[in-house]
């Protein structure tokens, strides 16, 4: 089984980085001459595509890449060690100034598992890595917050805030809500339809590393690197919590 190094995991923090600096830069120029929505969301994938590519040339010639923007190459399937990038994570948001909940995701995996990673928040400055686990949050006060999408918030997620007693909580991307758990704005991130695996895989990672629960909405593990990278439920939790939310998730 290849290792994954430490070098990686810089690599994963430092390109995830970068392609948030470029995009801020970005969007703050063609907002400028009064781009906007759809036509700066797309220009926003392409460069951060372009760039990410680019880097994991240079940097990891010899690794397979899936990318949400790209071409999948069916030969990722048998390598040791994949990429799975979102180089914008959020393309509706980011086409929204000045909304800050778009991220990037860079994320590598090996044998199924997203061992290291990083999501950056560029428009709020911060990228959240496993090159430096983020510290498990806090104790909370108040009721559980259970975040999810503005457009298609799943039923599973009524289910578990009110079987916690919660509220419900809106984000935009996936990144976006996944490290609100991490930052300890929120408890619990349950979503169900509509995902692939570059919308969770950095997200998972850090969660991790940070010492939350990850898994898909029943419980079972997450796999990646699979021939379809249909990946459409996850769970992000506290762990004190994790047995609770799949039982009401379930509807139990």
């Amino acid at each position: 089984m290849p290792v994954i190094g430490t070098d990686d995991h810089v690599i994963a923090a430092r390109l995830a980085a970068e392609a948030g600096d470029m995009l801020v830069d970005l969007r703050a120029r063609l907002a400028g001459d009064g781009a906007g929505g759809r036509a700066l969301g797309a220009e926003g994938d392409r460069a951060a595509h372009e760039l990410l590519m680019r880097r994991l040339a240079e940097l990891r010639p010899h690794d397979a890449v899936l990318s949400e923007e790209g071409v999948a190459d069916p030969g990722r399937v048998a390598a040791e060690r994949v990429w799975i990038v979102d180089p914008l994570d959020g393309t509706r948001e980011f086409g929204e100034v000045p909304r800050t909940d778009w991220a990037v995701h860079v994320a590598l995996v090996v044998g199924g598992d997203p061992g290291a990673g990083a999501v950056a928040l560029p428009a709020r400055g911060l990228t959240l890595a496993t090159a430096t686990p983020p510290p498990p949050p806090g104790v909370w006060t108040g009721p559980v917050r259970v975040v999810v999408s503005r457009s298609r918030p799943p039923a599973e997620a009524t289910l578990i805030a009110e079987a916690l007693d919660g509220e419900l909580i809106t984000l935009g991307s996936a990144g976006a809500k996944a490290m609100a758990v991490v930052l300890g704005e929120a408890e619990v991130y349950a979503h169900n339809g509509g995902q692939h695996e570059w919308d969770s895989a950095a997200p998972v990672a850090v969660a991790r590393a940070a010492g939350l629960h990850a898994s898909r909405l029943d419980g079972t593990p997450l796999l990646y690197n699979r021939p379809d990278p249909y990946l459409p439920d996850l769970l992000i939790c506290r762990p004190e919590l994790a047995e609770r939310v799949i039982e009401a998730a379930a509807g139990g």
